[in-house]
């Protein structure tokens, strides 16, 4: 079903398409020209708007990294001290993993089928660099004698959850990750 509509740009129809496709059939798998039909634009939008299947690839995967940051950021206003935020990161995930067509992680799932080397593995990198400050920070409210380390096993434990829930969808996965986060904050000097 062709992504269509008079007010958004071609642009915009080739991000919504990919992001639909890709997420749910994978980058590799889903040629250029599926995208096309699906957002029902001519060949040459892609080429103008892109310059490439990379660069719409790039642009899909800052998409997902925008939306999950302002997702996550937005959730753990609702946590009210430093320890319930830092556990709350896997709750989101928990919802997240709730969420029917979920398919675990974007980055996780280009990666696997991508160059080492590549757009992929760039855009991913940037993901994780966030994530990984994401735990420190919190890590750090949250009083953790070693925020650099307590933030480096949490990012383990949430790729771990986020695998994890993508083969047994919902939230048991994550919740059991956050069990063993609040151990580990609880336990760590």
């Amino acid at each position: 079903m062709p992504v269509t509509s008079p007010r958004r740009t071609a642009r915009e129809r080739l991000l919504d398409a990919a992001d639909e496709l890709f997420y749910a059939e994978g980058v590799h798998t889903v040629g250029i020209d599926r995208v096309i039909e699906h957002a029902g634009v001519a060949k040459a939008s892609l080429y103008t708007a892109f310059g490439s299947k990379d660069g719409l690839v790039r642009a899909y995967l800052q998409g997902r990294h925008r939306e999950r940051r302002d997702r996550i950021t937005r959730g753990l206003d609702r946590f009210g001290t430093p320890r319930d935020r830092l556990l709350g990161v896997f709750d989101l995930l928990a919802e997240s993993a709730s969420e029917p067509g979920f398919r675990g992680c974007a980055f996780y799932n280009a990666g696997a089928e991508s160059d080492p080397s590549g757009v992929v593995r760039e855009e991913s990198t940037a993901n994780r660099a966030w994530t990984r400050q994401l735990f420190v920070t919190l890590a750090r409210e949250a009083g953790a004698a070693d925020p650099e380390g307590l933030g480096r096993q949490l990012v383990v434990l949430y790729d771990g959850a986020t695998t994890g829930a993508r083969q047994n969808p919902g939230p048991e996965v994550p919740l059991t990750a956050r069990r063993i986060a609040a151990m580990l904050l609880d336990t760590t000097p």
